[in-house]
């Protein structure tokens, strides 16, 4: 089914997690710090990376920081970033806001229920390695080209490394121009999920406009509807889009 990295200092979590996950199919390599999980990262390239926030000396953000670095300095290569979900036993919005920020494709808040994290694993990996669609031809616009079948994005000739979900949210913005999209719609048509905290949205979608905007301060491709979502425009306007949501409404 696919080889996952499981990185957590906590014996007992990384055994049941990696046993839960082998259960179901998956081969498991384990690594308890962060330089541990890099070295293994670069020897056994996992297809997804289970990776705890709380990491003695690297903790997992740095982790998944330079995972993502690595990401970016082989954006002209055929491998795209491993997927990552995170791992934190903390309750905090800013912690696991943080995690997004820096690359994470998902989040789980200990203490977490094993086969949750199973269903997160295979729903994540399911969505990296689908076959696209019949007539998934390449997409261009706004000075954009994407390959739904190659999972690659180029910006005037320059190939971009998005994560897994920033593809997934660029492809249906590209796919639906003009359209508003809120938060509940593009959460349940592109992560899956009939539930599930909307600021992971609102973080995807900044740091997506931070790798195809000219100015993200002011971005001109995904504009924000106030009290509405966002609208992909294939012929930007000049004017600087409206307060995120995300912010509008009281949350991150």
């Amino acid at each position: 089914m696919g080889n996952v990295l499981v990185v957590d200092d906590d014996p007992t979590v990384s055994e049941v997690v990696a046993g839960y996950l082998d259960r179901a199919g998956f081969a498991v390599r384990r690594a308890a710090d962060g330089p541990a999980a890099l070295r293994a990262a670069e020897a056994h390239r996992p297809d997804l990376v289970v990776l705890d926030l709380m990491l003695p000396g690297m903790d997992g953000l740095e982790v998944c920081r330079r995972l993502r670095a690595r990401a970016g300095d082989a954006a002209q290569g055929d491998t795209p970033p491993v997927p990552v979900i995170m791992l934190t036993a903390r309750g905090d919005e800013d912690d696991r806001i943080l995690g997004l920020e820096v690359g994470a494709d998902d989040y789980v808040t200990k203490p977490f229920s094993p086969r949750e994290l199973v269903l997160r694993v295979q729903s994540v990996l399911r969505r990296a390695v689908r076959v696209p669609p019949a007539g998934g031809t390449r997409l261009v616009a706004a000075g954009l080209t994407l390959d739904p079948a190659a999972r690659r994005v180029s910006k005037e000739g320059r190939e971009l490394a998005l994560t897994l979900r920033e593809f997934d949210l660029l492809l249906y913005f590209l796919r639906h121009p003009g359209q508003v999209c809120d938060r509940e719609r593009l959460m349940r048509e592109v992560w899956g999920w009939d539930f599930g905290d909307l600021s992971t949205v609102t973080v995807h979608v900044r740091r997506l406009r931070g790798k195809i905007e000219d100015d993200p301060a002011s971005p001109r491709l995904i504009q924000t509807v106030w009290g509405a979502g966002y609208r992909f425009d294939v012929r930007p306007s000049p004017a600087a889009a409206a307060p995120d949501p995300g912010t509008a409404d009281g949350h991150a």
